[in-house]
């Protein structure tokens, strides 16, 4: 790794910052972070709004050919269109096993950022698709992140007015929790 570590947030409207002015969103507010703590680390914002598994898995190679080098770390966070539409956790399980495969395949680190399936989900539902992200973590040797919106879940005060997608503050909070992680993750050898 150099001394400015290139991060690849590959992800969907949480990554993206949906309903954010620019510089507001996940990517920016973690390169900030990092920055702040003395790590010189560039954040690409890999985030389309509305993406599934599958469709990160179709964007993978094209976003990882625009990419000035290769990423000394990829944080993986699709999974939440999946559950809100419904997608039968085993076809979220197989996509998001192929982007993992991949970017291991190619040499990149990967953070997971896992999430968990909304409390109105059929329970089945729920333990399956909630057991996707520490399984796939553990099989790969990944970081894991257990619940990217963590603190943030629920909570309408951190988010906009859609009740969904965090705001500025709900961003700085899912920053703020997984930014340990994220840097456990850019030393491990």
């Amino acid at each position: 790794m150099t001394d400015a570590p290139l991060i690849l947030a590959f992800g969907d409207s949480l990554t993206a910052g949906y309903g954010l002015g620019p510089g507001l969103g996940f990517a920016p507010q973690l390169q900030a972070a990092l920055r702040r703590q003395g790590i010189k680390a560039t954040v690409h914002d890999a985030g389309v709004s509305g993406d599934t598994s599958s469709g990160g898995r179709a964007r993978l190679g094209w976003t990882l050919s625009g990419l000035p080098r290769k990423p000394d770390l990829a944080i993986v966070e699709l999974g939440a269109n999946d559950m809100l539409r419904g997608v039968d956790p085993s076809i979220t399980g197989a996509n998001l096993e192929t982007i993992i495969a991949e970017l291991r395949k190619r040499g990149i680190p990967v953070l997971v950022a896992g999430m968990l399936a909304a409390p109105n989900m059929d329970p089945a539902y729920r333990r399956q698709f909630d057991g996707i992200f520490p399984a796939l973590a553990r099989k790969h040797g990944a970081t894991l992140y257990p619940f990217f919106l963590q603190g943030v879940a629920g909570n309408r005060s951190l988010a906009i007015a859609d009740g969904i997608h965090p705001n500025f503050e709900g961003i700085k909070r899912i920053v703020t929790g997984i930014l340990p992680t994220v840097r456990r993750a850019l030393a491990r050898p």
